[in-house]
């Protein structure tokens, strides 16, 4: 099914097009929302993500669901790098957070929220934490990919993991405490 809508797709089809979008939409605007936590800024990078998928779908080639999945997926993630990075807004920080006291990497217990505020602390956390945390975590990228990616070194790209882990380790403490 997928397999014929690509090829519609390659052909100019609109109705493709449009379900496409509706089978994929809720997903990839979860990952855009991952890069991008502002909702007018990730919305303009989820549609420019569709019009580069519908462009470049042409050059992509079909090996499954999966595959195709996660071909978007990685699309709509350098999409929102390449939107915070022409707005300089790709931060790197290791000011405040490394001079805070943190539990060890253990304490780091994310089950104990749930994903949606999981989702609202890992928005909370500086760009660099957030863009390292997520591309290692959810994209399944090396830090010597990350380092190419961003710009950094794989070092940088490993301390910003370590603090974003320490920094969210104690944010998760902090609501549990609050719940509890």
């Amino acid at each position: 099914m997928v397999r014929q809508l690509v090829e519609r797709i390659r052909q100019k089809d609109q109705r493709a097009m449009a379900e496409l979008y509706q089978q994929y939409v809720g997903e990839l605007a979860s990952v855009c929302y991952r890069y991008v936590p502002q909702e007018n800024d990730a919305k303009d990078v989820l549609q420019n993500s569709f019009v580069k998928i519908f462009t470049s779908i042409g050059s992509f080639e079909y090996r499954g669901e999966a595959s195709f999945r996660g071909w978007m997926k990685k699309l709509v993630a350098n999409e929102a790098l390449r939107y915070l990075k022409n707005r300089k807004r790709l931060l790197f920080a290791e000011h405040e957070a490394a001079r805070m006291k943190y539990e060890n990497e253990e304490d780091l217990e994310p089950e104990q929220v749930s994903p949606d505020i999981l989702h609202q602390l890992i928005t909370e956390l500086p760009d660099g934490y957030r863009m390292v945390l997520n591309l290692f975590v959810f994209e399944g990228y090396s830090h010597k990919q990350i380092s190419e990616l961003l710009g950094i070194s794989e070092a940088t790209s490993a301390s910003q993991l370590f603090y974003a882990k320490r920094l969210l380790a104690k944010k998760i403490k902090d609501v549990t405490r609050k719940q509890g």
